[in-house]
């Protein structure tokens, strides 16, 4: 699965002027569960930021941590101790009503499992947030979000008559449609074929370049970090390696396996 060239096009859907600064910081990151015996620390010290316009890959084995950055970083979860602050704004100082309203209007997020409506329309599916906050968005952007995602033509159809692809295509032009500061994805293309995950990666990928947003993605597929201009290894809750500029799956994979080696000589 190689990754496309990275270029810049008129954007579609919106307009964002790309800073140098970071939209997404995490400082001193730790999140521990359960008590005694059953003490687990999920997240121990994490501190790195995800600059404006970028695409960011997490990866690391199972229970490194990967997911609960993300789920805190999104302010999913709320981490037991540092600050995550997204756009300026510091999570910490939020109440849960005022997490909501931000998650709702400055962040998107992206599942593995869609998390489509059955009885809406892929257009109602988009428009869900908005209504939810009970706002209606403007008109044409629905469509333009859409657009950008290459449904334009499937507006009326609901999840049953989309594909796998088309599915989570709908779930990014919901994730849009608030033009979020951050698009967090969760295995995004964990429940799709090849050609599916290509173009839901494509997505993304185009989202960076053409519309200077910032997307961070947890993945288990070095093919699928290979989209990445960055990629965060974890492994026990911390960082410790990362890759940056000329990302292949081959090089993501060999760093991989080289942690991998690491990890067993020192047990």
């Amino acid at each position: 699965m190689p990754a496309p060239a990275r270029r810049a096009a008129p954007p579609a859907f919106g307009t964002v002027t790309v800073m140098t600064t970071d939209t997404v910081t995490l400082t001193g990151l730790r999140a521990v569960y359960g008590t005694g015996t059953r003490r687990v620390t999920a997240l121990d010290g994490v501190t790195t930021g995800f600059a404006s316009g970028t695409f960011t890959a997490v990866m690391g084995p199972s229970g490194s941590g990967k997911s609960t950055l993300l789920h805190c970083a999104a302010g999913l979860d709320r981490p037991t101790e540092g600050t995550v602050t997204i756009d300026g704004t510091n999570l910490n100082d939020l109440g849960e009503d005022e997490l909501t309203r931000l998650r709702r209007d400055r962040i998107g997020f992206v599942f593995q499992a869609f998390n489509l409506v059955s009885t809406l329309t892929a257009a109602q599916n988009v428009e869900l947030p908005s209504r939810l906050a009970r706002r209606r968005p403007p008109v044409g952007d629905v469509a333009a979000a859409l657009d950008a995602v290459g449904l334009a033509d499937r507006a009326g159809h609901r999840p049953s008559e989309l594909s796998g692809g088309e599915q989570q295509r709908v779930a990014v032009a919901r994730a849009l449609i608030t033009r979020p500061a951050v698009v967090f994805a969760d295995e995004p293309t964990g429940a799709l074929d090849s050609a599916s995950s290509r173009q839901v990666l494509r997505l993304l990928r185009a989202l960076v370049d053409d519309h200077g947003q910032t997307v961070v993605m947890v993945t288990h597929d070095p093919a699928a970090a290979a989209y990445a201009d960055r990629v965060l290894l974890l492994a026990d809750g911390r960082v410790v390696d990362e890759l940056t500029g000329g990302i292949t799956a081959a090089a993501v994979a060999a760093r991989i396996a080289e942690r991998e080696t690491v990890a067993e000589s020192s047990c």
